[in-house]
């Protein structure tokens, strides 16, 4: 007796590109490890393929449709009609509450069985994030329910995006990498205290090898060293500063693993620096009621368990300076920080390997979508 092969499952992620292309990275990552790794057959719904296409130069922002690494990839134009896409999805995400379009619901209320429906919400160590992960949320009058379905650090949380090949790749360059000098890598928001930050660099007292990622801070840098005397010590051998251009996310992983300190902002590198399992100041993005310091201490709890009262201390100290941000801090806490290295650098590898030790994003997602499936009658496959 044969058996015949269930196909792919279907999976439409909609994704709206706001700003510092934060959205779309995480989106895009999530996209290519379904159809890569777990065998789905993606489209990916994008509202801006421009800025898209900055982060995956192989994307043509011109196209309606095209294939990208195996993903789909749409252009989201307006208005959308049901002849966008010829049928929803088995499986239907809506990254972080972009709104799907009303035509696309209309038909997703006419699949049979209906689409799971999963809101994917931003990344957060907070407490109520566990307690509110998978709750179902009824629309208010069609017939169809979404999830939320919400990243985390713990168990009781959809996981971290985390591709299975990442650490080999990731210890196959940290072998090759032998050099003495310490090197820095700064990616952060344009309002971080860079210039004091750079001048305790100055007075680290070890070679330092300082790279910073075009934008805001790299004008920074330029405004900082027209600062100096003739004399500066950033004119010294035992410091240099180089500005780097935008890095395609398929060249960011190997940036961080070519670093010793790192400096990241947003919620892809923020995740990518912790698999990178190096010592990392986070950015959180900005808000106007300090909400960012609040997820920013949440994950803190978490991160620094495990720390000496001291190492804990310099990592709190130099976070704090950077996100509130507290310009005359920021030489104390770096010194702080520095001094503390060799303990930072075995904790953020314990703290990557506990990760690990969790299901990845992607996987978690299955298996919901594998439970709702059954339920809805689909042929799980």
């Amino acid at each position: 007796m044969t058996t015949t092969p269930l196909p792919p499952l279907t999976c439409d992620i909609f994704c709206r590109v706001v700003d510092n292309y934060g959205d779309i990275g995480v989106a895009w990552r999530l996209a290519r490890q379904l159809a890569g790794e777990q065998g789905a057959t993606v489209r990916l719904i994008v509202g801006d393929l421009a800025s898209f296409h900055k982060l995956v130069p192989r994307v043509r922002p011109g196209l309606p449709e095209q294939a990208v690494d195996g993903v789909t990839v749409v252009a989201w134009s307006e208005p959308f009609t049901p002849a966008t896409l010829s049928e929803p999805a088995e499986l239907v995400v809506e990254a972080f509450a972009c709104e799907l379009p009303g035509a696309y619901l209309e038909q997703m209320v006419h699949r049979a069985p209906g689409p799971v429906w999963i809101n994917l919400e931003y990344l957060s160590a907070e407490a109520w994030v566990a307690e509110h992960h998978l709750l179902p949320s009824p629309h208010p009058f069609l017939p169809l329910t979404r999830f939320f379905f919400f990243p985390g650090f713990t168990a009781a949380t959809g996981g971290l995006i985390r591709e299975k090949d990442l650490f080999a790749r990731r210890d196959l360059i940290a072998m090759r990498n032998a050099e003495t000098d310490l090197r820095v890598l700064v990616f952060g928001y344009d309002h971080a205290p860079a210039e004091a930050l750079f001048s305790a660099m100055a007075q680290t007292g070890k070679s330092v090898i300082c790279q910073v990622a075009e934008g805001g801070l790299s004008a920074k840098l330029q405004h900082w060293r027209a600062s100096q005397a003739n004399n500066a010590p950033e004119a010294a051998p035992m410091l240099a500063f180089q500005a780097i251009p935008f890095v395609p996310q398929a060249e960011f992983d190997a940036l961080l693993w070519q670093h010793d300190i790192l400096f990241v902002r947003g919620e892809d590198s923020f995740v990518r620096a912790q698999w990178a399992a190096k010592p990392f100041v986070w950015q959180a993005y900005p808000q106007s009621d300090r909400a960012h310091l609040v997820k920013m201490n949440a994950f803190l709890d978490l991160y620094c368990d495990g720390l000496s009262a001291a190492a804990e201390n310099a990592v709190r100290e130099l976070w704090q300076s950077w996100n509130d941000p507290l310009p005359d801090a920021v030489g104390p806490a770096w010194a702080q920080f520095i001094a503390q290295l060799p303990a930072l650098n075995a904790h953020a590898r314990r703290w990557s390997k506990h990760l690990s030790e969790s299901p990845d994003l992607a996987a978690n997602l299955l298996k919901f979508y594998r439970k709702n499936a059954k339920i809805q009658g689909f042929a799980v496959v």
